[in-house]
């Protein structure tokens, strides 16, 4: 199984230093209140000009494209959730493109094949609080030492990689993003995104607010004693 959700011919955003295309995949096992991509969280395939899209138009597409781009972007969703995964990106890599993988951390084992197999080249991993305070924020109840486990392949892969966090203000203190860091001690990168209202899975957070500029710098002056690169996004 490998549900597409959606596809973005070009990015020059989402995999750092390079050109990309991205796949969104369908399905997500949290259910994030600020999640801006509300379409993608429930199973269900994507549509094509009338016609459902299926991973080989995908690549059909990404035939045309060998030479002028580096990589895709897989993202969702969560896209550890998609059985077919593995050998959607064995195939990407194959035709000598790159591989960014954006996930939630709930489903470490398939990661480390992923690694063990040399199949990644970028990872971005969401952390969405302090351990204790998962369910609250992702309206389920996780298992954490999965989460943890994620964390600690990602930093001990040797592969390029970065943790994020969005961040709304009254689901997050000073303290909790103490914890943050405290669980990505040594992290190559960490990013907080700023929240926003203009497409939310929970209405009820529309008017929510995120940190101030000046409040941000403070958080990451203190988080800089765990991850050097700190960056507001």
């Amino acid at each position: 199984m490998f549900l597409i959700g959606g596809v973005q011919k070009t990015t020059l955003i989402d995999f750092p230093e390079k050109i990309a295309s991205i796949v969104f995949t369908q399905g997500c096992n949290f259910r994030c209140g600020y999640c801006h991509n509300a379409e993608l969280v429930s199973f269900r395939q994507f549509y094509f000009e009338g016609q459902e899209y299926k991973p080989s138009d995908f690549f059909d597409f990404m035939e045309k494209r060998v030479g002028k781009l580096d990589g895709v972007v897989i993202t969702g969703g969560e896209p550890t959730l998609q059985t077919g995964l593995y050998d959607f990106i064995k195939q990407i890599k194959s035709m000598g493109f790159l591989v960014k993988l954006d996930t939630n951390g709930t489903n470490p084992d398939y990661l480390e094949q992923l690694y063990l197999d040399n199949l990644l080249d970028y990872v971005a991993m969401d952390i969405k609080a302090p351990l204790e305070k998962y369910a609250e924020i992702v309206q389920v109840v996780p298992n954490t030492e999965k989460i943890k486990k994620s964390i600690d392949l990602i930093m001990k892969s040797g592969v390029k990689s970065e943790f994020r966090t969005t961040v709304i203000k009254s689901q997050l203190s000073f303290e909790d993003f103490d914890k943050i860091g405290q669980l990505i001690n040594g992290a190559e990168k960490y990013f907080l995104q700023k929240f926003e209202a203009s497409k939310i899975l929970d209405e009820k957070l529309k008017d929510e607010k995120t940190y101030t500029n000046e409040e941000f710098a403070v958080i990451c002056q203190n988080l800089q004693k765990y991850v050097k690169y700190v960056k507001v996004r």
